[in-house]
């Protein structure tokens, strides 16, 4: 199992409402992706900008593939990244 956690920040506060929906969308379109075990998107409730993607992949393979569907090719890559900074985490499960 793969586990990615990315902090995104985004870069200005007007853009926080429309960066929130855009994430929805493609956390949709993640979630029904072969593989794909999981895929949360929280909100930070102490600093509305931060946004947290905790997503589970069942191979590297199957996060590859991600990386070329719909979802991560004409929202996340080109509508969310350049609106945010970008922290990841791939994690190992604790408990």
């Amino acid at each position: 199992m793969i586990y990615a956690n990315i902090v995104l920040t985004a870069n200005d506060a007007q853009d926080v409402s429309e960066v929130r929906e855009l994430l929805r969308q493609h956390g949709r379109l993640s979630r029904k992706e072969p593989g794909c075990s999981g895929f949360d998107i929280f909100q930070s409730q102490a600093d509305p900008k931060v946004f947290l993607l905790c997503e589970r992949w069942e191979s590297e393979a199957a996060l590859d593939v991600h990386r070329t569907a719909k979802g991560y090719m004409e929202i996340y890559q080109p509508k969310v990244m350049p609106r945010v900074s970008r922290v990841a985490h791939r994690s190992d499960l604790v408990e």
